[in-house]
Parts: C-alpha cells; sequence; structure tokens
C-alpha cells in the first residue's frame, strides 16, 4: 500500500487544527479542538501544555476519522506552534509551569535592558529587542521568578514540546531558534558572549543539543503518543517551527520577490529576500530559517484578529458567530464617522517595537453606533499592516503582491480592507490554512514524498484568485494613515507612563484567572 498521506498539526493561539492530504496537495480533511488562555495580569498570556496535547490528539483523531483512509497510508505528521511561546521543562521533561504565550509582554523591561546592550548579535533586531521572545522571558524567570528557573532543565517552545509529545525526543528546532532566539548557523550557532553580555551566563546548557530544519525527520511516533493520538507506531514525526513560517511553505512564498501576509489572532508580513539586508522597524533578515540559501525579513502586529474576538466577545455570548459584527461593519462608511483606533491590544511589534503601547479609540460622540465601531477596529489593524509595508518601501523592498491566508480569508469584505489599505494585490490560496498545510508538505518532505520544500510546495499550492485594490479606497486610506501615525506619536507617552504604573501595582488575589478562549 502506498504511504502518501501526511497530517499537519497547527497549534495556534485558540486551538489546535489537524489538516490530512494526499502528496499532491488535495486536503482530505480538517479537525479542530480549542483550548483557553488566561491572562492572570495585564499584558501576561499563559496557557497550560497539557492543554495543547489533548487537543492535538482530539483534533487528530477526528481529522483521520473524517478523511476516510486506511491510517496505514499516512506517512509522516509534522508540528508547528506559536512562536515564542516559552515553555519550561524540568528534568523529567514536564511542565514546570504553564507555558508563557508569545503575547505576553511582561519581560518588558528586560527586552529594553538586552536592546541597550547594541551587541553585534542584534543586527537582526534593527527594530528593537521583542518582548514576546524567549531570550527576554527567560532573563524574566531568572530575575523575577528563581524558583521556577532553578527547577528548569530545558527551554523550548511549543513546536517543540509537540514534537517530544509526538516523538519522545528532545528537540529545539532551527527555524525558531534563527528568527527568535539570535541562532546564526552561518556566524557559528550561539552567540555565547551576547549571552553572556545580558546576563544569561551557560544558558545553552538548557538548551536541547539536537536542533532540526524545518522538513527534518525526528523519529518515529512513540509508543504513549500512538496511543493516544489513534496513529500507526511508525508515522514519522517530522520538525516543524513556527507557525507563519510554516505557512510561508503552506502559500508557496519560498523564493525572493514573494511575500506571505498570514492572518489570524496576529498578523505577520514575511517577504523572502535574497540579499543579507538591514531594515530599521523590522526583524530580519533571518538566513536559512525556511529553506537554505535564502533570508526571511518580518513585519508583524501582535493582536489583530484577537481585538476583533475582543469586541465580539464583549457583544455577543459565546458561540454567536461573525456574521452580523462583520454586516454592520461594512455598512458603516469608510473612515467609521471619524473614529480613530491603534491597533496595540498587547503592544507593537513592528514597526515600533513597543510593548508599553496600549490600545486606544478616540473621536467617540453619541452619534457613534457599535457598527462604527466594529469598523475602526478592523481599518487599524489593516492600517497597522499598511504601516509596515511602508516601512519596507521607504527602505527600498517594494512588496508589489501579497498572498494571504488566515482568518482575514473568512471575510471578503476585510480581504478588500486589506488591499486597499496597502495599495497591494492579494493572492488567493486554494486552501487558506496554509499553516497546517505547511506543516503537512513539511511532513511531505521529511517522509521523502518530495525533494524540497520548493518543490512541494510548487506541486502542492495553488492559487484561486486575486483581490485588486481600488485607487479611490487607498487614497483614503493614506489619509487615515496620516492620523494613525499622528495618534501614536501623541499617545505613546502616556502609555508608557500607564504601563509604568501597570506594572508598580501588585498582582490580583481576589480570583483565579477566567479562562478566555483566544
Amino acid at each position: 500500500m502506498a504511504r502518501d498521506i501526511t497530517i499537519g498539526l497547527d497549534c495556534g493561539t485558540g486551538g489546535a487544527r489537524a489538516l490530512v492530504c494526499d502528496a499532491a496537495g488535495q486536503v482530505l480533511a480538517m479537525a479542530t479542538r480549542e483550548y483557553p488562555t488566561h491572562y492572570p495580569r495585564p499584558g501576561w498570556a499563559t496557557q497550560a501544555p497539557a492543554d495543547w496535547w489533548r487537543a492535538a490528539c482530539g483534533a487528530i483523531r477526528e481529522a483521520v476519522e473524517r478523511a476516510r483512509i486506511d491510517p496505514a497510508r499516512i506517512a509522516a505528521i509534522c508540528a508547528d506552534g506559536t512562536s515564542s511561546t516559552l515553555v519550561a521543562l524540568d528534568a523529567d521533561l514536564e511542565p514546570v509551569a504553564e507555558a508563557i504565550l508569545w503575547m505576553d509582554n511582561r519581560a518588558s523591561p528586560q527586552a529594553r535592558r538586552i536592546e541597550a546592550t547594541g551587541h553585534a548579535a542584534l543586527r537582526r533586531s534593527r527594530a528593537g529587542v521583542s518582548a514576546e521572545t524567549a531570550l527576554p522571558k527567560i532573563l524574566w524567570l531568572r530575575e523575577e521568578a528563581p524558583e521556577r528557573f532553578a527547577r528548569t532543565r530545558w527551554f523550548v517552545e511549543m513546536a517543540d514540546y509537540l514534537a517530544l509529545k509526538l516523538s519522545g525526543r528532545l528537540t529545539l528546532g532551527q527555524n525558531l531558534t534563527i528568527n527568535r532566539w539570535f541562532y546564526d548557523p552561518r556566524a557559528g550557532g550561539w552567540p555565547e558572549d551576547f549571552l553572556n553580555a545580558i546576563g544569561l551566563q551557560g544558558i545553552t546548557a538548557r538548551f536541547p543539543s539536537e536542533m532540526p530544519a524545518l522538513g527534518d525527520p525526528i523519529g518515529p511516533l512513540c509508543a504513549a503518543a500512538a496511543a493516544e493520538t489513534g496513529l500507526p507506531a511508525d508515522v514519522l514525526v517530522v520538525a516543524g517551527g513556527t507557525d507563519a513560517y510554516v505557512a510561508m511553505v503552506g502559500l508557496n512564498t519560498l523564493r525572493p520577490g514573494e511575500t506571505a501576509l498570514i492572518t489570524g489572532t496576529s498578523h505577520l508580513v514575511l517577504p523572502v529576500v535574497a540579499e543579507d539586508v538591514e531594515i530599521e522597524g523590522l526583524f530580519g533578515p533571518h538566513p536559512d530559517c525556511v529553506t537554505r540559501g535564502r533570508f526571511v525579513m518580518e513585519g508583524g502586529q501582535v493582536s489583530s484578529g484577537a481585538i476583533l474576538r475582543w469586541w465580539h466577545d464583549l457583544l455577543h455570548e459565546a458561540g454567536d458567530g461573525y456574521g452580523p459584527l462583520l454586516a454592520e461593519a461594512e455598512a458603516a462608511p469608510a473612515g467609521a464617522n471619524g473614529l480613530v483606533v491603534l491597533d496595540f491590544w498587547q503592544g507593537n511589534r513592528n514597526p515600533f517595537t513597543d510593548y508599553d503601547l496600549q490600545g486606544a479609540i478616540w473621536g467617540l460622540t453619541l452619534k457613534h453606533s457599535r457598527a462604527d465601531v466594529t469598523r475602526a477596529l478592523m481599518e487599524a489593524v489593516a492600517l497597522g499592516t499598511a504601516n509596515i509595508l511602508g516601512r519596507l518601501s521607504a527602505k527600498g523592498l517594494a512588496v508589489d503582491s501579497m498572498t494571504l491566508a488566515g482568518g482575514v480569508l473568512r471575510s471578503p469584505f476585510w480581504v478588500q480592507m486589506h488591499a486597499d489599505s496597502t495599495g497591494t494585490p492579494l493572492r488567493i490560496p486554494e486552501v487558506g490554512d496554509a499553516t497546517a498545510f505547511g506543516a503537512a508538505i513539511a511532513a511531505a518532505v521529511g517522509a521523502g514524498l518530495h525533494p524540497s520544500l520548493e518543490a512541494a510546495a510548487d506541486r502542492m499550492v495553488r492559487i484561486r484568485d486575486e483581490v485588486h485594490p481600488d485607487p479611490g479606497r487607498t487614497a483614503q486610506f493614506r489619509a487615515q494613515l496620516d492620523l494613525y501615525l499622528e495618534t501614536h506619536a501623541a499617545l505613546r507617552p502616556l502609555m508608557h507612563r500607564m504601563a509604568a504604573r501597570s506594572r508598580a501595582s501588585p498582582a490580583p488575589v481576589a480570583a483565579p484567572p477566567a479562562a478566555v478562549p483566544a
């Protein structure tokens, strides 16, 4: 029997998604399981690794059942995860505490101190050091939670934890460490002098030494994983990585001149470049983190789809769909009757890289409706994307088109808004869940069904449509962007003062954090 089926397991902010496809790129089935996020303090966000695994096993079982295939045809599985979601493991490979989620910005002071060193290793963080990333969080644990730090034997990311649960082998993926941990395969690996300079002497002893690249085989399923997922024991586990970077494979944006726009809880703009160029306000260029011999630039928004979910959940009962909310917003006038919003609910990743910023809505009057607010929130997210592209263009890296993936695809209205705000055509793939699909493609490469990520994506990824910007609406968005930037400049000092007050306030003690779907 041919073993021509792979599974992509995407564990995002809100839940686990399993996608089953064949080697030609035909998606046979998908299934999703949600898990909660906890927000114990302002700016903090945590998740329980046990919840990830429970959801992953449920999604895998359901997807395979829906696919109506003989499980013996499944060759490999690959898991991706949210980037910079830090997992601390003890000597028995069990989590020491809940994982510190990517959007958690408690380590903002540590990030600023790391940035202040001015070390040469920071050249790929010309935007500034992100408080989301692993090293500031590890430093926070060392300084603010020393008992937890002392109990930690290994630091890994979400995708590594999933690979561990699947295979029983402890790894630390290169895709993640290159774009988030300052690992540089072209400069000898770990920058030990930099780690010493920022107060993390000897920390690499707590990093797993096995570091597979995206698409590399790790090993077969362990017995426990085979029992819990229902998969055959000889299914190969293949290395994944950062969800958005894995989605680049699912979009086939792997060559210079191609750009992925990944949307969901957060947004990411990911151009591929051939040269080692630096752009202030953006992260990168990250060498060899997706495919060898090429670089990836990164511009991201911390909270994008998360803002719309927050607003929806304030207004609606759990389980209510987004349809009525989006229909109201589409009926509201462009510009939302003068409302201005800053999309900084969890700070700003790019181009300001400032996690002491907060969200803002101003211009409210008694004439404004719920529809105006919804539209203003959606426009702010689109303007945040336009702001990133503007920084790229100003530095000579114009983006001529983007291939779109993720949650925005569920709303043609929001798709068009992104095209209009950026003035950029958007290519629409046949498979919109590009992250899980990209993981399945990487699994096919690891299993030897295709010789490389590029060859696999060429065979398996197809574009079904293209959305073009409306010139008149693009001109209107340019005027809105000016006001967006002026608002940021005016409110930034006040927001910094508020963030300092929040850090100085005592931790809440009245009740445990509520579980909120993310």
